[in-house]
């Protein structure tokens, strides 16, 4: 977008300088201003920052598509993906040129391209750390959708690939700029309803047909891996913290011939540090989808909790109304912020990292009879 007379001119030095600043805030509701602060930037000489989605499935289509309508930091500059017709529908879609479609044999051409600074990787879970590190090598900062990986040494190479090319690795955790979300960040921080020491969520829903999501090679396992990882996010922001051990069990299967690669469902409880814990369920037999959290002083429930939108709160003070620009788009212009100033994302490797190791130790002690399983520390 050009300048107008009556636009405000920034200098990058003073948009570095104030993003800097701003980044403190992150995780209390300053996301959607610190993107709209790079968008002030883009109007002043500073260009949207080009995105590449490398995957064209569901969630692309339903939603990371469409949330570029709504991102103020970045565009779509391109596709990786296995067909070259379905990249041109929606190169004439989005508007970006077809010399920016390639396949997944073809992407390290996108190598010094200054059309793309980004590759947002929405392959399935077993592909994510070969598809993280080529994007990676191609000089490209990556956007990983959860769950990260398929295990913890795969998250550790993706997280080395990056370093090793100096560009940056964000995990595709929407939900940590959602309003309510960060809502229940604050109250835990600021003890609204003393320690939330008593968490349950579950995230589940009813699958019916065979595909890659049941197929262990391509998923890396069931509902754990899909959804159940949601309610490991939002136990770790409640509980401020990463859980010190687990203990899981595995739910008799009602459609063997369907799961016959993956678990059907899974309970876990997750212990923190200070006494508290998270009893926690995922299924692909049930539909539930909420999350709760209990102190001494009263009590914070998100129901729906993790979807896209439509997120209900209430609390033992009576219910929370909101209002909240797409997860996605949040998620993506933070991202963009993190590139144009070189400050971290809330959501990095790390992050991604730490909860592989959850799942992980939600898998051993499910497979040992129940067996308490500590977490392994990075």
């Amino acid at each position: 977008m050009k300048n107008t007379p009556h636009e405000p001119t920034h200098s990058r030095r003073r948009f570095v300088r104030n993003m800097t600043l701003g980044a403190a805030f992150i995780g209390t509701g300053a996301a959607g201003s610190m993107a709209a602060e790079l968008a002030e930037a883009t109007r002043g000489g500073e260009r949207k920052l080009g995105v590449v989605l490398m995957g064209l499935g569901l969630y692309s289509r339903g939603e990371l598509g469409p949330g570029f309508k709504h991102t103020k930091a970045c565009r779509l500059a391109g596709v990786v993906t296995g067909s070259h017709a379905k990249g041109v529908k929606w190169s004439r879609k989005h508007g970006f040129p077809e010399r920016n479609i390639w396949s997944y044999q073809t992407m390290h051409e996108m190598a010094g391209n200054p059309d793309v600074d980004i590759v947002y990787v929405v392959t399935p879970n077993g592909l994510h750390a070969e598809h993280t590190i080529m994007a990676a090598q191609a000089g490209k900062h990556v956007i990983c959708e959860k769950p990260m990986a398929s295990t913890v040494a795969e998250s550790d190479a993706m997280i080395a690939a990056c370093r090793k090319a100096n560009v940056k690795l964000s995990i595709g955790y929407r939900l940590q700029f959602d309003p309510y979300h960060i809502e229940l960040d604050r109250i835990a921080r600021q003890k609204d309803f003393g320690t939330l020491t008593r968490l349950s969520g579950e995230h589940s829903w009813t699958f019916t047909e065979r595909a890659w999501r049941i197929e262990k090679t391509l998923s890396g396992g069931g509902p754990m891996m899909d959804v159940g990882i949601y309610v490991i996010q939002a136990a770790c922001r409640a509980a401020m913290a990463q859980p010190v051990a687990v203990t899981a069990r595995e739910l008799p299967k009602t459609r063997p011939e369907l799961f016959n690669e993956v678990e059907e469902a899974v309970e876990w409880t997750m212990e923190f540090p200070g006494g508290v814990s998270c009893h926690a369920s995922s299924s692909y037999s049930r539909n539930n989808n909420f999350f709760r959290a209990e102190g001494a002083k009263g009590w914070i429930e998100l129901n729906p909790a993790y979807a896209y939108r439509g997120i209900e709160v209430n609390t033992s003070r009576g219910p929370l109304s909101l209002d909240g620009v797409p997860q996605q788009a949040l998620q993506m212009d933070d991202f963009a912020a993190c590139v144009a100033t070189g400050r971290e994302t809330p959501v990095g490797g790390s992050m991604g990292r730490d909860h592989m190791a959850v799942i992980e130790a939600v898998y051993k002690s499910a497979a040992e009879g129940g067996r308490r399983v500590e977490v392994a520390k990075a």
